[in-house]
């Protein structure tokens, strides 16, 4: 005669199942937890809240604008993040540095040319202080901060739209000035560009000519441009940020320079930058890096298309502002 399976050993496999389905549920929370924090910080920045633009004063809106771009990139700084889940993170911290990049090109700018009648005079020091802040390390956490840094610049950034509508400070929207600023685009977008040309993994060297000795003889050099596959989205999403930031830049450009353009007849060739940096804003489901004759489609190079439109046209307004 079989024996009875005793009530204890009955109530032990009661325990062991409800002990597992608990784990089961709390793995299955934290996976949903894990999710809901990717993508709540893998959403792109929408249209730039710029706010209050001071009527009649020049250069608010480009000041308030990147203001904006640095109060965004505040809001969420991921490159730092040291804690679990974003610290998995790699698309969007990507984008941000390369929001990061423009702004720094626009407040040196403000910096060195804007902000003054000549390159002799004396550096504004809202502007000058502003700079200094965002050449800090994004990647730092602390001792100092990248966010702390960031919120300096913004309020040296405010302390000069002050001065500009109290007239202690200046903002010269000539086309010299805005020739330097569009050539700091130019030289940026050109990295950016030839990185997103040449992302198939069987590249690691490219040509490129030397600027400096164009107009003689051009001579070849070799750059480094190896990108491991795994690297090809955080290439993609820093070209993003990077011609999203310009986008908005752009836009304060037709306002704060509408003058210029309006005597140099260029206020089209803008308008066609800006439509070109706008479809530069896309998002594939997965960024995949496809030969010519594959079925996968090559993101970077799709970007590359319109991304290099964009720093074509910005060449042929510069020469327009020299000689138009």
């Amino acid at each position: 005669m079989k024996d009875k399976p005793s009530q204890g050993s009955g109530s032990a496999g009661s325990h062991r199942r409800k002990t597992a389905i608990l784990i089961v549920a709390i793995l299955g929370l934290l996976a949903l937890f894990v999710i809901f924090v990717m993508v709540l910080n893998s959403r792109k920045p929408g249209t730039l809240e710029v706010g209050r633009i001071e009527a009649g004063v020049e250069g608010s809106r480009f000041v308030r604008t990147n203001q904006a771009l640095i109060g965004q990139m505040l809001d969420n700084w991921l490159p730092n993040d040291l804690f679990w889940p974003t610290i998995f993170l790699d698309n969007m911290p990507n984008y941000q540095i390369g929001e990061l990049e423009v702004v720094r090109y626009n407040v040196r700018v403000l910096r060195d040319n804007l902000s003054r009648m000549r390159t002799t005079d004396k550096l504004d020091p809202d502007a000058e202080a502003a700079f200094t802040s965002l050449s800090n390390d994004p990647y730092k956490w602390w001792f100092p901060s990248a966010e702390s840094k960031w919120k300096l610049a913004h309020k040296k950034l405010e302390s000069y739209h002050r001065s500009l509508v109290s007239g202690d400070a200046n903002f010269y929207p000539r086309a010299d000035n805005l020739v330097e600023l569009l050539s700091q685009y130019a030289s940026l977008m050109g990295g950016v560009n030839t990185r997103l040309m040449n992302a198939p993994g069987d590249i690691h060297t490219t040509l490129t000519l030397d600027e400096s000795e164009k107009e003689k003889a051009p001579s070849a050099a070799l750059v480094n441009i190896d990108i491991p596959w795994h690297e090809i989205d955080d290439n993609f999403y820093y070209a993003q940020g990077v011609a999203y930031a310009l986008h908005e830049s752009f836009k304060a450009i037709r306002v704060d320079f509408m003058d210029v353009l309006q005597d140099k007849n260029s206020l089209k060739l803008v308008d066609k930058i800006l439509e070109n940096l706008g479809r530069c804003d896309f998002e594939p489901l997965i960024v995949t890096n496809g030969d010519p004759d594959s079925i996968f489609a090559n993101h970077s190079l799709n970007l590359s298309g319109v991304f290099n439109d964009a720093r074509q046209k910005i060449d042929s307004l510069i020469v327009s502002l020299k000689q138009g």
